[in-house]
């Protein structure tokens, strides 16, 4: 904050808002959009390895992995969005105390469940009540990042186990043909070649990503959504020391034009990385470029 921004009142227009926009709360608005593009590095890979896994184990040759994989894509994207990440994120939570419960504290002589309260002992709780306030924060993070990843994992398979189906099976049957075993065939065959098929689908999936972010609220986690409500929203000293009107439409008019931005750069990239996995492929996209060569 600057050294003039002791009386708010004696400010003028220009000064007003560098103190204004200099605030503590307001650099809590601005670290939460690296929040949500650290989210997005984050569970974009996770979401595909464990789609990759799922889409794996729903080829599987053995019944119960297959079932498992497909029991995995099917539950997960038939329940919405907010109903899993409501009961997921508190599941997994009570789960992991009543555990820790269990193993820390033998000699409990009350009920866990008191009424609609889950009680556990002090030991047990996650985290800690004497944890540091950061602590708080990577707990709530990765238990976002956690529920985000098996969500879109579950789209993710569905898609990479189609692009897998779409590799032409004679290749597959060629590569077993001069001898390579059923690993073998799956991991350089199948594998380097089914990403051209993924791609438009987890181009699709990094959209949905990107726009499912602001559900991090959901999860506990203070994200730019939170913030651009409640530091629109009109005076409120918890915070801000400088009364305004009603600013929440300017705040997501700015949201809106980072997002509309964001997904534009990402259009790009996909684009020159979808052209670059179609060059020399019998695909459309590369009888496209061998027609504009």
């Amino acid at each position: 904050m600057f050294s003039f921004c002791t009386d708010p009142s004696t400010l003028e227009t220009y000064q007003w808002f560098a103190c204004y926009f200099t605030t503590g709360k307001h650099a809590n608005f601005y670290w939460a959009f690296v929040t949500v593009l650290l989210l997005l590095a984050v569970t974009a890979p996770t979401s595909l390895a464990m789609g990759f896994g799922g889409a794996s184990a729903a080829r599987s040759r053995i019944a119960p992995v297959r079932w498992l994989g497909h029991g995995y894509i099917s539950v997960v994207r038939g329940v919405p969005d907010i109903a899993f990440f409501l009961f997921f994120v508190i599941a997994l939570d009570q789960g992991l105390e009543f555990l820790r419960h269990s193993a820390l504290c033998p000699d409990w002589d009350q009920p866990i469940r008191q009424g609609n309260d889950f009680i556990v002992c002090d030991a047990a709780k996650l985290p800690l009540g004497n944890a540091p306030q950061w602590v708080h924060e990577v707990y709530g993070f990765a238990l976002a990042v956690f529920t985000f990843a098996i969500v879109f994992g579950a789209f993710a398979a569905n898609v990479l186990y189609g692009a897998m189906q779409a590799v032409p099976r004679a290749q597959l049957e060629t590569a077993e043909a001069y001898g390579m075993t059923h690993r073998q065939t799956f991991w350089r065959i199948l594998v380097p070649q089914m990403w051209v098929y993924a791609l438009p689908g987890l181009s699709n999936l990094w959209m949905v990503l990107i726009k499912a972010t602001p559900l991090l609220f959901l999860l506990g986690v203070e994200d730019i959504v939170y913030w651009a409500r409640e530091l629109g929203g009109t005076a409120n000293p918890r915070f801000t020391d400088y009364p305004h009107g009603d600013w929440r439409m300017w705040y997501f008019l700015f949201l809106l034009v980072f997002y509309l931005a964001f997904t534009r750069v990402s259009e790009v990239v996909l684009e020159r990385l979808m052209n670059r996995l179609t060059h020399g492929q019998a695909t459309t996209g590369g009888e496209a470029q061998r027609k504009a060569a």
